[in-house]
Order: C-alpha cells, then sequence, then structure tokens
C-alpha cells in the first residue's frame, strides 16, 4: 500500500528536478537554455576587464613581495657598510 504512494510522488520529485535542471545555471557562468537565463555576470566586457585588472593588480603585488623579500635576503646576506 505504501508503494502506492511511494512511487508516483517520485516520479513527481523526479520531473521536479528535471524541471529544475531546464532552468538553473548548469554551473558556474554557463548560461540556461534559450528561452531561460541570461548573459552570466563573468562574461560581461566589465566583469571581464575587472577580473584582468585584479589578475594584473595581484601579480603586481607578488611582484613587490617577491622583490622585497630578495632585497631583504640580499641584506641580511651581505649588508652594506
Amino acid at each position: 500500500m505504501l508503494d502506492r504512494f511511494y512511487m508516483p510522488a517520485l516520479g513527481l520529485a523526479a520531473l521536479a528536478a528535471i524541471a529544475l535542471a531546464l532552468v538553473w545555471p548548469q554551473g558556474l557562468g554557463d548560461r540556461s537554455p534559450a528561452p531561460f537565463g541570461h548573459t552570466p555576470d563573468q562574461r560581461t566586457p566589465q566583469a571581464q576587464a575587472a577580473m584582468r585588472r585584479a589578475a594584473e593588480s595581484a601579480q603586481r603585488d607578488a611582484s613587490h613581495a617577491r622583490e622585497a623579500v630578495r632585497s631583504l635576503q640580499t641584506q641580511a646576506i651581505a649588508p652594506s657598510q
């Protein structure tokens, strides 16, 4: 008797999961099918430019930090008098 209610409920849950998969984005930055969704924020030119600036800034900061450590190591090994 429990199967009489369980199996239809399971079928409805499966259909609901399929319907949700049709309208929900499939991963970070991916677009939903045509009638649903919109262009992801990560793909807009402004967001890509901001991400590029952030990456360049991080590389610059890392380079300055490496240079500072290298300078301190050089001073520790051969201090200038």
